[in-house]
């Protein structure tokens, strides 16, 4: 085990240059000029080319992509070209970060827990009215966009109702942010965990019922076990194995999950810059959370390396 861990440890790093170096040579190759598109397609093409030099444009792509690296692991990930002129990248995403990992937080917090539990329980009752019901809510919160609950809660939720001479609602505010703890995180992190609760709980559920027809679920309870304790301590626990990959890359989608989200509650996260740095294709913040998004998918592959062992002690690395 700690073989393993070194080795991969030691390869994380060429890893991480590889996906840098790819991402880099995307950006200067890729469609759109960074200088073009900050300067406009009118500008004198002298001033183009001074401004191109200053930023180092004309350098060849090695000693760019050098002196990028450099300056990223310094914490110094360029300044924004376009939409934020003159600010520093690091800083947009250091002020916007925080929001969206609240968000992200309180979206895991109320759905990953509750969607194993369903999972369980409709493993527990499968065939019954109660997997039925389940398991309809499972395709429907998997099969539905996201997009299309939206104005359906817009309208349910955040609007004044009139029945006769009642006038109800609004109950929850549709937009802005006020911080994790105001009534306006209800409604984006219902929508942006409603997704996880419907996958976490179709794999518990499937995960479940193929560790319960086990030889040793069945020893278990012909040793007179408590049957909560044959389900936690014995069937959950080897269920959980495959749910540790879905959870690790949940946690990592879950930042481009919120893109859309934060864009549509009008939430002043990293999600929503990064939506508006694709749209005015503001060179280095798109760079920035390119490398930030791949960095994230690398070390959380890695932790679910290492957590596999933990869970189950028949899993060992050679």
């Amino acid at each position: 085990m700690t073989a393993y861990l070194v080795r991969r440890l030691l390869w994380l790093p060429v890893l991480l240059i590889l996906i840098s170096l790819v991402t880099f040579a995307l950006g200067v190759y890729g469609p759109g000029d960074p200088v073009t598109v900050m300067m406009g397609l009118r500008a004198n093409p002298k001033i183009i080319e001074q401004v191109r030099k200053e930023y180092g444009f004309d350098r060849p792509f090695l000693v760019q992509y050098f002196n990028y690296v450099t300056n990223a692991v310094q914490g110094n990930f360029g300044y924004s070209l376009v939409k934020y002129q003159g600010q520093p990248v690091g800083a947009l995403i250091a002020k916007r970060l925080p929001v969206t990992i609240q968000l992200n937080f309180v979206s895991i917090l109320w759905s990953l827990p509750l969607g194993i539990a369903l999972g369980v329980l409709a493993a527990l009752k499968r065939g019954t009215w109660i997997d039925f019901i389940i398991r309809g809510f499972v395709i429907l919160g998997i099969s539905l966009p996201i997009i299309g609950l939206m104005p359906v809660l817009n309208f349910a939720v955040a609007r004044k109702h009139e029945i006769g001479p009642l006038t109800i609602g609004p109950f929850l505010p549709v937009g802005g942010w006020e911080g994790m703890f105001a009534p306006h995180i209800i409604m984006p992190a219902f929508l942006l965990g409603l997704g996880i609760l419907a996958i976490f709980t179709r794999q518990t559920r499937a995960a479940m019922i193929e560790v319960m027809t086990s030889d040793y679920i069945r020893t278990a309870h012909a040793k007179g076990l408590k049957e909560w304790m044959v389900i936690v301590k014995h069937a959950l626990r080897n269920a959980m194995i495959p749910l540790i990959t879905l959870i690790g890359f949940v946690l990592a989608g879950l930042f481009a999950g919120s893109f859309i989200v934060e864009q549509f509650f009008s939430i002043p996260g990293a999600g929503a810059l990064a939506y508006e740095s694709l749209l005015s294709k503001d060179y280095y913040v798109i760079l920035a959370f390119t490398l930030m998004a791949a960095t994230i998918y690398v070390i959380i592959n890695l932790l679910i390396d290492i957590t596999y062992a933990f869970v189950d002690p028949r899993i060992r690395y050679k």
